[in-house]
């Protein structure tokens, strides 16, 4: 193959997260909320019958869908299905930092749902719903917790192709994990970081 060649196809290719090409994508929304004049964040407490994180709280989202366009909508379709709400209940849809894990990447941003508007919540899905004041988070930052995470080999890794063998020294990953108590309600894990990141930004 020419230089030439090589050069073309490189100068035409459009960077991406390498692999990300077979990640699974997901999308949230965290929704404002205005009460009395003052700005609240909607959470729903998970349906105790879901598979995954029962009785965790978290924003509206989901797994993208193939006839999703783009994750904005799928931050969309979910929360309609979850809440029971209309898409014209949901306003100034803006997107956030999104968050790459193994084999996963979340898109989450922020819209504004009319207050006025009854919820008819899906009890498959949710088990709940509550609002906190923004303030609240900005008056209250969150306790952090740093959590190691260890490389731990198959069974039939081959050790005798890397320097060290058995021996080698992986290295020790650390992420730090995000903690808001309200009123007896714990907001944790990657919901608790989506907010961090909302309040840094507004902050």
């Amino acid at each position: 193959m020419s230089e030439n060649s090589v050069l073309n196809k490189l100068k035409n290719h459009t960077p991406i997260i390498l692999g990300s090409e077979a990640f699974k994508k997901y999308a949230v929304l965290v929704p404002l909320v205005e009460i009395n004049g003052e700005t609240h964040i909607l959470f729903e407490i998970r349906s105790l019958e879901m598979r995954r994180q029962p009785g965790d709280i978290c924003f509206p989202g989901g797994r993208k869908d193939p006839l999703d366009l783009t994750e904005q909508q799928t931050a969309i379709r979910e929360t309609i299905e979850e809440l029971g709400i209309k898409e014209e209940n949901i306003t100034d849809v803006t997107p956030l930092n999104y968050i790459v894990s193994p084999g996963m990447i979340v898109y989450p941003y922020a819209g504004v749902i009319d207050p006025a508007v009854p919820m008819k919540l899906n009890p498959a899905e949710v088990g709940g719903v509550f609002t906190v004041p923004l303030t609240y988070f900005l008056d209250n930052p969150p306790a952090i917790y740093p959590v190691n995470l260890r490389a731990e080999p198959e069974e039939n890794f081959p050790f005798e192709l890397v320097v060290g063998g058995e021996n080698y020294h992986w290295q020790t990953r650390k992420v730090d994990e995000y903690f808001y108590s309200y009123k007896g309600r714990v907001i944790w894990g990657m919901t608790a970081r989506i907010l961090a990141h909302l309040v840094d930004i507004i902050r």
